[in-house]
């Protein structure tokens, strides 16, 4: 059974009349990879902060093993930070950058009396050349801190937070400066160190696909609160409400109504799904997700649309589809021309129900979406420019 290491308990923040955590619990376990995921001024960064002891809260607790850490500085937590800016030490090489923390004579108490100790060179050595195999950088460290690409230099930043053997790593969306390729790299590898090393990560992102890819628990946040908290197939499959269904991944999000257990009308159409529960004819939120869509012939089609849009995304299509003025997304390796009217069949288990709630009605529909393509397509020719193009040819 897992062991929990952290827990925050009502905590609220307020700066001046702005409520940056409205009253939020959350306990993680020792060992876990828990994503705190949200968008920009959610809340999440507070929530990391709280727990490094780069903040208190303006009421709450919070706990480490049990004791109250409040009044607790970061230093004398058994947390460490990796930033987005690295912040390592342009004069000092990789082996120095690691080490430095190592150098500094850490305080113990007996109760009695406090006492400075010092690690020996043979421990410092040993520590750091143990992280450098950690982070794959064995053989680097001599090398300057310049002569590095953004990846290796986020490995030594993870490398320096590491060596002093924390029992949480905070990392406050690290991989934000690397490029796509890099980040995905990275994400694989902060994985691997956390697994190997066996303790827990507590990681800020508002990158839906990367808390997916890596965490064991998902938390999303939006508006100071908790949404939703869950496994990455929990938080993708059974979104709480219409923010988390649309945070996470692409979604359409359609009016319905409950009209029995296992049964939702969409467009005055019954469908069979696999919610129970609600009241019947309870309004209710319904989201479908673009990839659990069917294209069929318009006659054997549950609903018929009209293709308005169709944009090839390199593994599939991402075509728009009118059904009664609402426009959905449906992600299909089959073409559709602008113009054809289409059937779509949903099977039961890719329809999900939820409760109505504050975000209902403002998101789902794909209108402004087309609306982008559109822009972006009319946008690929612009003759003035063509007409610049062929004077400057001549010349």
């Amino acid at each position: 059974m897992a062991k929990e290491l952290i827990r925050l308990s009502d905590c609220f923040v307020q700066f001046d009349d702005d409520i940056i955590l409205d009253h939020i619990n959350l306990y993680i376990n020792d060992k876990e990879f828990l994503t705190l995921l949200g968008p920009s001024g959610c809340g999440k960064t507070t929530t990391l902060r709280l727990i490094g002891g780069f903040l208190k809260p303006t009421s709450g607790e919070v706990l480490f093993d049990g004791a109250k850490i409040n009044d607790v500085p970061p230093h004398k937590r058994a947390v460490n930070t990796v930033f987005q800016k690295y912040a390592l030490f342009p004069h000092l090489n990789v082996f120095e950058n690691i080490a430095f923390g190592l150098r500094i004579p850490k305080t113990e108490s007996d109760g009695k009396k406090q006492r400075k100790i010092k690690l020996s060179e043979e421990e410092i050595q040993r520590r750091v050349m143990e992280m450098l195999e950690v982070v794959n950088l064995k053989g680097f460290e001599k090398r300057s801190i310049a002569s590095l690409s953004g990846g290796q230099q986020q490995r030594v930043s993870i490398a320096r937070a590491l060596v002093n053997q924390p029992k949480v790593l905070l990392l406050d969306e690290p991989l934000g400066a690397l490029d796509l390729r890099l980040r995905k790299d990275m994400q694989n590898e902060l994985k691997r160190i956390q697994q190997q090393m066996g303790i827990t990560f507590i990681y800020v992102t508002h990158d839906q696909e990367e808390a997916l890819a890596m965490s064991d628990t998902v938390v999303v946040m939006d508006g100071g609160k908790i949404q939703q908290i869950g496994t990455p197939e929990d938080i993708y499959n059974e979104p709480k409400n219409a923010f988390v269904a649309d945070f996470i991944g692409e979604s359409n999000i359609i009016d319905g109504i409950m009209r029995a257990d296992g049964v939702v009308e969409i467009f005055n159409r019954k469908f069979q799904c696999l919610d129970k529960g609600f009241a019947k004819d309870e309004p209710v939120d319904v989201v479908i997700r673009p990839e659990d869509i069917d294209i069929v012939p318009e006659s054997e089609g549950q609903l018929r649309g009209t293709v308005t849009n169709v944009t090839f995304k390199g593994v599939h299509y991402d075509i728009i589809v009118d059904f009664y003025g609402f426009k959905w997304l449906i992600q299909t390796t089959d073409f559709c021309p602008v113009g054809a009217v289409i059937g779509i069949k949903i099977d039961p288990d890719g329809i999900h129900v939820m409760k109505k709630s504050q975000y209902s009605g403002m998101f789902g529909d794909y209108s402004s979406y087309s609306e982008e393509y559109e822009e972006i397509s009319d946008a690929d020719y612009d003759p003035d420019a063509e007409e610049e193009q062929e004077e400057g040819d001549e010349e």
